[in-house]
């Protein structure tokens, strides 16, 4: 496929605009901060349509097919919803109009549901996206501790814990402390005894955990932490498998932040608004960022608290993806959160037992909405990486791969709810043969993809020295 600058002929135009009827150059812009010729491609209309046509037809998303990013649950985003969020007052909306009730009253109302389904006190719905969150939720903890004449300088984190947990510890400058999972792939209740005390801040846990294994011992847990005077953080990016089952609020958790776009249906990835409300427990409810919405004699208004930890996003969040996730809430109730669930776990189990017959799996109990298999003891060399790429040439997105770090070559695999029986099961088929495949002609997947428009890249030399432009480009 060519690049649209080697598709640009000089004077083609695939526009037609009147003439300006102001001078080019305006006497109140200065020479030297006008801009000159800009580099871009002249091409016409047709060639525009096809480039992006052709550039849409290379993508993959949850609309093409299956996509088993575990972790991530990228899964399907209801129509409906986008049809909501592109309602004309809310479009028209400007964050600073006194007038927008509408709005306002879907950001409370949107906030008691997700303080319903979680357990707690209170929400934000300001934070873009989970880390975005945890480090909201992390300046809430410094806050709090703060006001009661503590310092707390550690922060727990496990062993299976996201990369963006020890990534906030260290933005919100508290040291990181590491605790061990045990055999069962859970938190290893001996190692987490030991390592607290009254400099320990917070413990952060994903439960489920990223093994897809619920931690049994989470009250406990909870207990452990809360005895020295602690907080429990709950990274809630595996929400989908807990919605309408349990709430982590009644299971001790102090403070947790949600990922829109996995549990709530709304739009993942490609670097758009995202949303990772953080919801938190009456004791930390008066250091929630500013502003937040309350009612007052029939009127929604902003109030503020002179304990937050101030603003954390410009005006109050991705608004059209909570009014995505409001409709989804809407669209499917109480009962349907339920069969989210219930059904995530169960597509989850099915795969995990049936593979589990034909690659390792290292942690073998009853999963959540996720499970990680190894490529450990696959023949001629076959590595994790070569079954994904294998994957692609199959028409499957391939899984998450190489993570978490306590499993060697690691499969995270993640269905969903939305996937029915027939894709889970050619998926299964798609593993089978590529398993037989590592056996009896493994050439086949070392030389993966091969139905791609580039084939494999060498991705070291790609992160050392990448190349940013094409050498048709002007710019």
């Amino acid at each position: 496929m060519k690049l649209i600058f080697e598709k640009s002929k000089r004077g083609r135009t695939g526009v037609s605009l009147p003439e300006m009827d102001v001078p080019v150059k305006s006497a109140i812009i200065p020479d030297n901060l006008l801009r000159g010729d800009t580099d871009l491609p002249e091409v016409g209309e047709i060639d525009i349509v096809r480039h992006y046509t052709e550039l849409s037809k290379s993508n993959y998303g949850v609309d093409n097919g299956f996509y088993p990013l575990g972790s991530c649950t990228m899964k399907y985003n209801p129509k409906i919803c986008e049809d909501a969020s592109g309602f004309e007052g809310f479009l028209s909306a400007h964050p600073l109009s006194p007038l927008n009730q509408g709005c306002l009253r879907l950001m409370r109302d949107f906030e008691n549901m997700l303080s319903e389904i979680c357990g707690m006190a209170r929400f934000t719905l300001q934070p873009s996206a989970g880390a975005h969150g945890e480090l909201t939720g992390l300046m809430m903890a410094k806050a709090y501790f703060k006001d009661k004449n503590e310092d707390r300088s550690k922060i727990i984190i496990l062993d299976s814990s996201h990369g963006t947990n020890p990534a906030t510890t260290s933005m919100c400058g508290f040291i990181i402390e590491q605790v061990k999972s045990n055999e069962d792939g859970r938190v290893d209740i001996e190692a987490l005894r030991a390592a607290m005390d009254k400099n320990v801040a917070a413990l952060m846990i994903t439960n489920p955990n990223t093994l897809g294994i619920f931690e049994s011992n989470i009250k406990e847990i909870c207990d452990i932490v809360h005895e020295q005077g602690g907080l429990v953080y709950m990274d809630g990016a595996n929400m989908n498998a807990c919605v309408g089952i349990v709430r982590p609020g009644d299971l001790g958790i102090d403070f947790l932040h949600l990922n829109l776009h996995k549990t709530f249906a709304t739009p993942h990835g490609s670097g758009g608004p995202g949303a990772g409300p953080v919801g938190v427990s009456k004791d930390l409810v008066p250091f929630l960022p500013n502003p937040y919405v309350e009612l007052e004699q029939n009127k929604y208004i902003l109030k503020y608290s002179e304990k937050s930890v101030g603003k954390v996003r410009a005006f109050y969040g991705s608004f059209g993806v909570i009014a995505r996730a409001y409709t989804y809430i809407l669209a499917i109730g109480a009962d349907g959160l339920k069969n989210v669930a219930e059904n995530a776990v169960l597509n989850a189990n099915y795969l995990k037992e049936k593979l589990k017959k034909h690659y390792k799996l290292p942690y073998d109990n009853i999963c959540q909405h996720e499970f990680v298999l190894s490529d450990d003891g696959l023949p001629n060399d076959v590595t994790t990486l070569d079954i994904a790429k294998r994957l692609i040439d199959l028409g499957f997105y391939a899984p998450t791969i190489y993570f978490p770090l306590i499993v060697k070559g690691a499969m995270m695999i993640e269905p969903t709810e939305t996937e029915p029986k027939e894709m889970l099961d050619a998926f299964i088929e798609a593993m089978i043969q590529i398993k037989n495949e590592a056996e009896n002609e493994p050439d086949k997947l070392k030389n993966a993809p091969q139905n791609t428009p580039v084939s494999r890249l060498d991705a070291v030399h790609a992160a050392r020295k990448p190349v940013l432009k094409h050498s048709a480009c002007l710019c």
